[in-house]
């Protein structure tokens, strides 16, 4: 059986040209001529018959997950790298303390390896049968640098993409979170592409207060949005606030993506807190976790949704009945998407990659599909962490 003998980490850093984070100093948003510096890492995952997987981390990649990776790793020494539901179980109950992310990426990387060792790719060993996924253009958080500043950018982006091939756009508004200037973009996308688009508002946590939170839904029910998503400061926690707003606005909430797993995602359900239910590969404990949200999500009737971008959500998204678009994470009409350019090959979550039918591909080489460009990531690593040989 394969044994894992290594886990590696590298850690990378690039100049992210047009972005800039905005004034609460987290959100990262489009700055025509500014540069950021960006981190992630890598993972990598070799057994002693010469198996190996990869996996670089995106929108997960975050400090906190580096330190669970880190913490997580010498205890992959020595264990069957097939054995995905065992880690899975076994990490889940050592990191019972936190939120669990790092393992997600650890598992993305065992699929990863179990694809290339069987010569299949991910999508393949789930079952996935869609080749081709309808996306959504999924927008930075406003900005005051000229790029998403007003209603009327949002509205004009929304057209731009529209003319791209998209047929769904959402939303991310600025983190003053001001109840009136997001209803009005609101609004305004519904005025000028809801007949074209399915629409879809993230305030991401912004809005401060029950009042506001309700404005901005009443809004969304004017201009016919398909979902509202995680607008308050509880951050998505409280099942109790989102059953109340649900009873006082007729759009479909769609939460998840701030709690962690399938029992918190049951719990969620079962209050009658969401309509539509969150799943991340990266987040939410791995592939192996985001399709145990698919299936608790089937149970109950519900769509699942899949969070952000990237070939692990790809493959997911590939194998399930009940999700209705690819979110295409981050993109604005001035800069590029904040995830390392890492491939090698024509994979791409760059705004431009979509089809004329509005379709992001699944990727059907071995694993994961893609191949990285090992010299760029080389050229760019900062740190790197090895354990076992």
């Amino acid at each position: 059986m394969p044994r894992i003998d290594l886990v590696e980490i590298t850690e990378i850093a690039w100049d992210m040209p047009n972005v800039s984070m905005d004034s609460s100093g987290f959100n990262i948003v489009c700055d025509p001529g500014a540069k950021t510096q960006l981190t992630k890492f890598v993972v990598v995952i070799g057994t002693n018959d010469g198996s190996r997987g990869e996996y670089v981390a995106q929108w997960g990649g975050t400090k906190t997950s580096l330190s669970q990776v880190l913490a997580t790793a010498p205890h992959l020494i020595g264990r069957n790298a097939l054995e995905r539901e065992l880690f899975y179980d076994d990490f889940k109950r050592s990191m019972r303390h936190l939120d669990r992310m790092g393992l997600g990426l650890i598992d993305i990387t065992l699929w990863d390896l179990a694809g290339k060792r069987s010569n299949q790719s991910v999508s393949q060993m789930l079952g996935g049968y869609r080749k081709r996924l309808p996306t959504y253009a999924s927008t930075y958080h406003g900005d005051r640098n000229g790029a998403l500043s007003s209603p009327e950018a949002y509205a004009e982006f929304a057209e731009q993409c529209y003319d791209m091939g998209y047929r769904a756009f959402k939303m991310h508004g600025w983190t003053e979170g001001n109840a009136v200037e997001e209803a009005a973009a609101v609004r305004l996308l519904g005025k000028r592409v809801g007949d074209r688009m399915a629409l879809m508002l993230d305030p991401a946590c912004e809005l401060r207060t029950f009042h506001d939170t309700l404005m901005v839904g009443r809004a969304c029910d004017d201009a016919g949005f398909m979902w509202y998503e995680d607008p308050m400061r509880d951050g998505g926690h409280s099942a109790q606030l989102y059953r109340k707003l649900r009873q006082m606005i007729r759009t479909p909430l769609l939460q998840g993506e701030h709690i962690r797993g399938l029992e918190l995602k049951a719990d969620l359900i079962a209050a009658e807190g969401t309509d539509f239910l969150r799943s991340d590969p990266e987040y939410d404990m791995g592939i192996t976790g985001a399709m145990k949200i698919a299936h608790l999500g089937e149970a109950f009737g519900l769509d699942v949704e899949i969070h952000a971008s990237g070939p692990a959500h790809r493959a997911c998204m590939s194998a399930m009945r009940n999700s209705n678009y690819y979110e295409l994470a981050l993109v604005a009409p001035k800069c590029g998407n904040a995830i390392a350019p890492v491939y090698a090959d024509d994979y791409s979550d760059e705004l431009d990659g979509v089809d004329e039918d509005g379709c992001f591909p699944v990727p059907e080489g071995p694993g994961l599909g893609v191949t990285y460009d090992w010299e760029w990531i080389k050229a760019h690593t900062v740190a790197t962490h090895s354990f076992g040989r």
